[in-house]
C-alpha cells in the first residue's frame, strides 16, 4: 500500500472520547453559581451536555443503547448523539426537526456526551433563550436571560434525498454504488431504520434480501454500477419483501453489512481479494514471503501507559515482553526478520509505528499492551486480543479510548481527524483484506494462551485502535493482563511470567507462519 493512501487513511481515523480525569468550569447564572464538568481535547474544552442542559433548565432523556441525549426546553427539543457531528433542533410550534453540523464530533465519556463548547454555544443560546458567554482562559461560563438571541444557524440536509425518490411510501429511496480503496461500498438510503438484511454470494451474484421493507419501483435501473458491481437487479418477492441482486466482477472476496446509526442507511461493503499474484513475474512473488514480523511495544518514554496496583509501569512490561518475543523469533524462525517500533524507553508517535511497519515490509504487526480498570486492586483480570473494528461493547470502547489517548503527547494530535460512521466503515474496508489473517492469528494466540499462560483469557474482541489503522498488514493488539489486578500484575512483572507470555505469542507466530504460507500457495 503506497504512502499516499496511508496519508489518506490517517485522515479517516476514528476519533473516540478519551477516558481521563474530568475538571470543573465555574458557571454563573441568575440563580447563583454552579459547576460544569469538562475535559480538554486538542486544545478545546468539551463540556457535559447533560449537565449544561440541566443548568439551562431542560429536562433530559438519555438513551444508553443509542447514546443519544434529548434535552427538552420550553420552545425547542435538542438532540445530540455521541461521536457525531450532527445536532438536531425541533421547534415546538411547527414540530419540524432541522439538522445542523458542527466542525468536530462529540465525545462519549462515562455515560455522558461531551460537546465542544465553542461550537455549541449558539445552539444552546437558541434553545434556551439565554445569552451565554465563555472565557476559556479563566474557565468561566456566564448565563444571562436575554430578551432576544441573535444566532445564525446554517441547516444541513445530511440525507440529501432526491425529491423524486424521497417519497415516504417507500423504505429504500436510493441506492448508491461507490468504488473505494480495496473494495466497493453500496449504500441503501432509507426513510427509516430497517432490519439489516440477509445476504450471500452465489455464482458471482450478491443476493441481498430485504424483509418487511419496500423499494422504489425501477430503482435498480437508475443505479450506475462501478467497482466490483457490474449490474443490479431488483425482484419483488412480495409487497413487503424485496431481493436485490448485484452481479459482481472478478476479484471480490466477502461482504459485510452495517447500519449507520445517524442516517439509518444500510451500507454494504464488498472486499477485494487480499493476494493477487502476478502470473509471469516470478520475482514479484517474493514480496508475499513471510519474512518480517513487526513488534510494537505500546507506550514508552513520557507516556508510561497504565500504572499497576504496586506501581508497575505498563511501558516497562510491554518492552520486556516485546524484546523476549523478538529474540525467540530471531533464534527459531529462519528467514524471518524482527523489526521493533521501539527497543528502548522512548516515545514513538502512533502514526510512526504504522509507518515503521509498512516501510519494513511487515507481514504481521503485533502491538503489545497491558490493561487496567478504573478501580484498582479488584478481581477483574485476564488476557484479550483485539482486531481493528468498531467497538461493540462499552468495555472495548473504553480500552480503545485509553490506548488512543496517547496522542495527547504528540506534537500534532490533529493529524487524527474526526471520523463519521461511514468513514470508519471505509477504514475497516481498507483493513478487511487482512482481516481473515488477523482473525486466524488471534485464534492461534487465544488457544496457545489458554494452554501456556497462567492469566485467564477473555477471548478475541474488536475495537478502534489508531495504531492498528496505520499498519497495512494483518495486525492485532494484545492486552496481556490487568495491572489493576495484583495477580496479573505480579505475573507480568516476573521474568517467568514474561517468558510464558512471549513463548505463547511466539508459538502463535510459528503456527501462523505455516498457515500463511499454505494460504498463499508457497
Amino acid at each position: 500500500m503506497n504512502r499516499n493512501f496511508l496519508t489518506i487513511l490517517f485522515f479517516l481515523i476514528a476519533s473516540i472520547s478519551f477516558s481521563q480525569r474530568l475538571y470543573k468550569i465555574s458557571v454563573q447564572t441568575g440563580n447563583g453559581k454552579s459547576e460544569l464538568s469538562y475535559i480538554v481535547r486538542n486544545g478545546l474544552d468539551y463540556v457535559s451536555a447533560k449537565e449544561l442542559s440541566l443548568i439551562l433548565g431542560s429536562k433530559n432523556y438519555f438513551n444508553e443503547e443509542t447514546a443519544k441525549l434529548e434535552s427538552s426546553f420550553t420552545n425547542y427539543l435538542l438532540k445530540i448523539t455521541a461521536r457525531s457531528q450532527f445536532v438536531v433542533l425541533t421547534k415546538r410550534e411547527d414540530n419540524q426537526p432541522k439538522t445542523y453540523q458542527i466542525p468536530l464530533s462529540t465525545l462519549f465519556i462515562k455515560e455522558d456526551i461531551f460537546v465542544p463548547l465553542v461550537y455549541m454555544i449558539d445552539y444552546y443560546k437558541t434553545v434556551s433563550g439565554n445569552e451565554i458567554k465563555y472565557d476559556s482562559n479563566t474557565k468561566n461560563l456566564i448565563i444571562e436571560k436575554a430578551d432576544s438571541v441573535n444566532t445564525n444557524l446554517a441547516e444541513v440536509d445530511i440525507k440529501e434525498k432526491p425529491a423524486a425518490l424521497s417519497s415516504k411510501k417507500h423504505d429504500v429511496y436510493d441506492i448508491v454504488v461507490e468504488e473505494k480503496a480495496n473494495g466497493t461500498l453500496i449504500t441503501l438510503k432509507t426513510n427509516k431504520a430497517i432490519r439489516i438484511p440477509r445476504s450471500s454470494i452465489n455464482s458471482g451474484i450478491l443476493y441481498v434480501f430485504l424483509s418487511n421493507a419496500t423499494v422504489v419501483p425501477g430503482l435498480a435501473s437508475k443505479v450506475k454500477p462501478v467497482g466490483l458491481v457490474s449490474k443490479l437487479k431488483q425482484t419483488f418477492v412480495s409487497a413487503k419483501n424485496v431481493q436485490l441482486e448485484f452481479s459482481l466482477n472478478e476479484g471480490y472476496s466477502r461482504t459485510e453489512t452495517f447500519l449507520d446509526p445517524e442516517t439509518n442507511y444500510l451500507m454494504i461493503t464488498i472486499h477485494n481479494k487480499m493476494f493477487v499474484k502476478p502470473e509471469n513475474e516470478e520475482t514479484d512473488k517474493s514480496k508475499w514471503n513471510f519474512d518480517c514480523v513487526v513488534i510494537d511495544a505500546g507506550h514508552g518514554g513520557k507516556d508510561p501507559g497504565t500504572i499497576g496496583v504496586m506501581g508497575t509501569r505498563e511501558k516497562d512490561i510491554n518492552l520486556a515482553v516485546a524484546l523476549k518475543l523478538g529474540k525467540l523469533i530471531e533464534s527459531n524462525l529462519e528467514g524471518v526478520r524482527v523489526v521493533y517500533t521501539r527497543k528502548t524507553d522512548e516515545f514513538i508517535e502512533l502514526y510512526k509505528r504504522g509507518k515503521i511497519a509498512n516501510e519494513a515490509g511487515g507481514k504481521l504487526f503485533i502491538s503489545i499492551h497491558c490493561n487496567s480498570t478504573e478501580s484498582k486492586d479488584n478481581g477483574y483480570r485476564g488476557f484479550e486480543v483485539y482486531l481493528l473494528r468498531p467497538g461493540r461493547t462499552k468495555e472495548a470502547i473504553r480500552i480503545a479510548e485509553f490506548e488512543n489517548s496517547v496522542i495527547k503527547y504528540e506534537e500534532n494530535p490533529n493529524r487524527y481527524e474526526k471520523l463519521t460512521d461511514e468513514n470508519f466503515i471505509l477504514v475497516s474496508m481498507a483493513h478487511s483484506q487482512y482481516m481473515r489473517f488477523s482473525e486466524s492469528f488471534s485464534d492461534f494466540l487465544n488457544q496457545n494462551w489458554k494452554r501456556d499462560v497462567a492469566i485467564p483469557t477473555l477471548g478475541i474482541k474488536q475495537a478502534g485502535f489508531y495504531v492498528l489503522v496505520g499498519a497495512s498488514m494483518p495486525s492485532v493488539l494484545i492486552e496481556n493482563g490487568f495491572l489493576s489486578n495484583r495477580k496479573d500484575e505480579a505475573y507480568l512483572k516476573s521474568a517467568a511470567g514474561q517468558n510464558a507470555v512471549a513463548e505463547a505469542i511466539f508459538n502463535s507466530v510459528k503456527t501462523y507462519k505455516e498457515f500463511y504460507e499454505k494460504e498463499i500457495g508457497k
